[in-house]
């Protein structure tokens, strides 16, 4: 079991930066990629941004390429999302993940283990 908690969400005017962290515990040694994800109000979860634990390879969906980046302490077992540039369309409840599997798709949002989510607003 990995237990994943996620702080940092807020309000924040459009053009305005948040950084997202998310603090793993438990069997963290199986970790292969942890990654964000978010759900607007009406939509399915879509992925964001994924890193691979030990190899540190980041990938990005496309709307966030260039303003968001993914990072993680190994040491404090955190993974973080630097946003910049927010857009109102931002606007989501943000979740944490853990793919435990090493084949796993790190974009599928139907694997792996969730936190509880951070709310994310970003106003016009």
């Amino acid at each position: 079991q990995v237990q994943l908690v996620e702080s940092g969400g807020g309000l924040v005017q459009a053009g305005g930066s948040l950084r997202l962290s998310c603090v793993t515990s438990g069997r963290t040694s199986s970790r292969y990629f942890m990654g964000w994800f978010r759900q607007a109000p009406g939509k399915e979860r879509e992925f964001v941004a994924s890193i691979h634990w030990s190899g540190g390879w980041t990938y990005y969906a496309d709307s966030v390429k260039g303003r968001f980046t993914i990072s993680k302490d190994n040491a404090k077992d955190t993974v973080y999302l630097q946003m910049s540039s927010l857009k109102p369309e931002d606007t989501a409840v943000y979740y944490c993940n853990v793919k435990l599997q090493p084949y796993s798709d790190y974009r599928s949002v139907s694997s792996g283990s969730w936190g509880q989510g951070t709310q994310v607003t970003v106003s016009s």
